[in-house]
């Protein structure tokens, strides 16, 4: 990453400007709904290569899922066994802070970082019981059905000060009563969503066609997908989450209240189906109907043939490191310096969420630049005129 002007040329690695944790410094746990270890869930997912997997064998047998909170109603397509009771969702609540006070313990682990990597759950609206952390710790105890299992990990995880990111289009962290406990806390917050594949390819295109003032009439995406996330978004109530993620990106880069004769008329439409036979490797494809000068038609045709979890994992292991770090550096509440990494980012009341990657990884840079005490770049470029 770049510090100081263009004419001096240092580039040092981010490590060396602010004080990551290193990844051999850090034990991974969690939750899950099957008794499978992490080898396993590995071996199953079909993702890593059999000699890899081999190799990461003793490892990855040590890492034991504990007891998931989970509702069958929420995630229709999964049905696992391997589940916590309790009379209230505050009891699950308690059972799951006590689950990161031993794992603390056992690992001899200094700090803790939750990272919520489950399915997409049904589409849940924000409602009276999200608005203010009164009303949430009654929900929970009361068992209201506007509090699903993400949001409970949620609540867990910021009420004991640990850092909580969204990797799912769920509400989860993003509500007023979440916000407030982070503040509470001194608890850095960052959802939703990962942008890994088809919505990546969005914000790095609309930015592009909108700087040249090339208009946009269509565009239309359909994702193919056979991974435990499609058998999930098979489900209309769960793809209504998701959709509702992939569609705000477009309109949010492009503007089109700003720019009606461009965006004024744009039709978008996102697909998401299960195709088994494709296991974790998505294909993304999009096609994008275009005008330039004069009004003159022409298109874009993107096929971005991916694999899910391997563009989602270095998110995961970013977003707990620099969660790390906003904690130490005296940050709480939402980090949108950390939208870089998610579809749909959360931020302030009344403050438009930021798509565009660019601007995005600007503003990333310069918010570990305000860390490291170093002057921000604005790429004005004018101290460089004799």
């Amino acid at each position: 990453m770049r510090i100081g002007k263009r004419t001096e040329n240092k580039q040092p690695l981010i490590q060396d400007i602010v004080p990551l944790q290193p990844l051999k410094n850090i034990v991974f746990g969690g939750w899950d709904v099957f008794e499978d270890n992490a080898y396993e869930a590995a071996k199953h997912a079909e993702v890593l290569e059999k000699d890899l997997l081999k190799k990461l064998k003793p490892q990855l047998e040590k890492i034991k899922p504990m007891k998931a909170v989970f509702d069958h109603e929420y995630v229709k397509r999964l049905d696992g066994r391997h589940v916590k009771k309790g009379a209230t969702k505050m009891d699950l609540a308690e059972a799951l802070m006590k689950d990161i006070e031993k794992f603390k313990k056992e690992n001899d682990c200094d700090r803790i970082v939750m990272v919520w990597c489950g399915s997409t759950e049904i589409y849940i609206k924000e409602s009276e019981v999200h608005q203010s952390l009164e009303a949430l710790e009654k929900g929970l105890r009361e068992n209201h059905r506007d509090i699903p299992p993400s949001m409970i990990y949620a609540y867990a995880a910021i009420k004991m000060g640990i850092p909580y990111a969204n990797g799912a289009p769920n509400l989860s962290c993003d509500v007023p009563a979440m916000v407030e406990l982070a503040k509470q806390t001194g608890t850095p917050i960052a959802g939703k969503d990962f942008k890994t594949g088809q919505t990546l390819m969005k914000t790095v295109l609309a930015p592009g066609l909108k700087a040249r003032a090339i208009g946009i009439e269509g565009w239309f995406s359909t994702n193919i997908l056979g991974n435990r996330d499609g058998e999930v978004l098979d489900d209309p109530d769960n793809f209504k989450t998701k959709e509702v993620s992939k569609l705000g990106v477009l309109e949010d880069i492009l503007e089109p209240q700003l720019y009606p004769e461009l965006y004024g008329n744009l039709y978008h439409k996102v697909r998401i189906n299960y195709y088994p036979p494709r296991g974790d490797n998505k294909e993304g494809w999009d096609n994008i109907d275009i005008r330039g000068w004069l009004n003159y038609p022409m298109q874009i045709k993107v096929d971005f043939l991916c694999r899910d979890s391997i563009l989602a994992a270095p998110l995961v292991l970013d977003l707990a490191i620099f969660l790390d770090l906003a904690k130490r550096s005296g940050m709480s509440g939402i980090q949108e310096w950390l939208s870089f990494y998610l579809k749909s980012p959360q931020a302030p009341k009344g403050v438009h969420p930021m798509h565009d990657i660019f601007k995005q990884l600007n503003k990333l840079e310069n918010t570990l630049r305000y860390i490291a005490g170093e002057e921000l770049i604005t790429n004005l470029g004018l101290d460089y005129e004799p």
